[in-house]
């Protein structure tokens, strides 16, 4: 952004109040352009985990609202809109009103330093990771603010709880992070991707033994941060009503809701550039792919991929896992998350110090590594198809199958398709 400021002020001949309006003005469009793409990406998740949902319930999900339902979230988005929204009238209402905008600023202001790829990205800060430790803390204030301004028993539990597993998971979290930061020895996001490779084993999640001790950690610890399944505890409806969300409606939920599903891909950008390789590609080198728009574009797509698969993990943790109780979710972050990130820590530090850059020794770990993943990759593979095949269930996980539309519509067809996940009487005729 300071390269195009500087080349415009340079080709108008600005005077220096007109370079540092220009400055402002290129400023503000980017903070609405990725405010923009964030609020797209948040909406277009819902619509995801609507329809993953669906196939892990043996069911359809939305798919009458555009073509395989993809303007579902349109609906909902307009719905939200329309709807009045309501202050409680022993609410304390400036707390109330202002409590959305600091989780949707916690959470968008972060996606100024993603690396979508080499050349696409908001802001290259020196301390990147830093800045993205510091700016989503501010989640908390607006989940306190709505817990307190509300004045409901549950909408404060809700939010004590949620201030409480926020503070906790960022240490692990910030750890976790500090390990690759010392791996590459920049706080910077870009650099961090630029100091890996585009193959598995020159990624930092396998590049030596502890950096997938670290992913996990990171992973889990950012799970919980965002209020997901299993640790979605400041929203446990059996428990809590919706916790901090039980008074909001309109608008005001919905900032909350977006805020939520921005978070998640968020996370998972976030692991995507420090353990992934980002926008690498396999063969292609940095500075190969400045002089390309195509290598471009396919960084692009390849790092959106990436982010893509984490995002669809957390989505099928919220269908899989049970929610944890307050004691589990505090044991499991300080007996065995923040001192296994310290240790990835110290561990790192130590291989940096004993193990040579690019020594025979460093590949090998890496290829062996590499290796180890791909065996537990495919023994997951094959354990979900024998399951699969002595259950009798059906591999489809085909969320674009033209199907889908027809089983709104055709009795028939759904009664073929789904007919055997019911349960037959005694002596009902196959």
């Amino acid at each position: 952004m300071r390269a195009l400021a500087e080349y415009l002020a340079a080709s108008w001949q600005l005077s220096p109040l007109g370079r540092e309006l220009l400055s402002a003005g290129l400023i503000l469009l980017t903070a609405i352009v990725v405010f923009a793409v964030a609020l797209l990406i948040a909406a277009l998740l819902t619509w995801l985990e609507r329809r993953v949902a669906g196939r892990v319930q043996s069911r359809v999900g939305p798919n009458r609202v555009g073509p395989l339902g993809l303007l579902q979230w349109l609906a909902d988005g307009l719905k939200m809109i329309l709807k009045e929204d309501v202050v409680p009238a022993a609410a304390d209402r400036p707390l109330f009103l202002l409590a959305p905008y600091p989780v949707m600023i916690g959470v968008f202001a972060a996606f100024a330093t993603v690396p979508f790829s080499q050349l696409l990205i908001a802001a290259d800060l020196d301390v990147g990771v830093l800045y993205l430790i510091a700016v989503t803390s501010l989640v908390v204030v607006g989940i306190l603010m709505a817990g307190w301004g509300s004045n409901n028993k549950w909408s404060l539990l809700g939010g004590i709880r949620s201030a409480a597993q926020i503070v906790a998971y960022e240490v692990p979290a910030a750890l976790a992070l500090l390990s690759v930061v010392v791996m590459a020895g920049t706080l910077s996001l870009q650099s961090i991707v630029a100091a890996q490779g585009g193959w598995p084993w020159e990624w930092y999640l396998l590049r030596t033994p502890f950096g997938f001790v670290a992913f996990f950690i990171y992973f889990t610890a950012a799970v919980a941060e965002g209020n997901r399944t299993p640790f979605d505890l400041p929203e446990a409806e059996s428990e809590l009503v919706a916790g901090y969300n039980t008074e909001y409606s309109g608008i005001r939920f919905g900032g909350f809701f977006l805020g939520e599903f921005a978070n998640i891909y968020l996370m998972s950008a976030i692991a995507s550039a420090l353990f992934f390789g980002g926008w690498q590609i396999p063969g292609v080198t940095p500075a190969e792919q400045v002089g390309s728009v195509w290598w471009q574009a396919l960084g692009f797509l390849v790092f959106v991929a990436k982010a893509g698969v984490g995002c669809l993990v957390v989505i099928l943790l919220r269908w899989t896992f049970p929610r944890l109780r307050v004691d589990q979710l505090t044991a499991l972050c300080y007996r065995y998350l923040a001192p296994g990130a310290f240790l990835c820590l110290v561990g790192n530090a130590l291989w940096i110090v004993l193990v040579p850059a690019g020594s025979l020794f460093e590949r090998m770990v890496g290829y062996g590594m590499t290796a180890v993943a791909a065996a537990l990759g495919l023994w997951f593979v094959l354990r979900m198809r024998r399951h699969m095949v002595s259950t009798g269930d059906r591999l489809d996980l085909d969320l674009f199958a033209r199907g889908h539309t027809r089983a709104a519509f055709d009795p028939a067809w759904q009664a073929r398709a789904y007919g055997r996940f019911r349960r037959r009487r005694p002596g009902e005729a196959s």
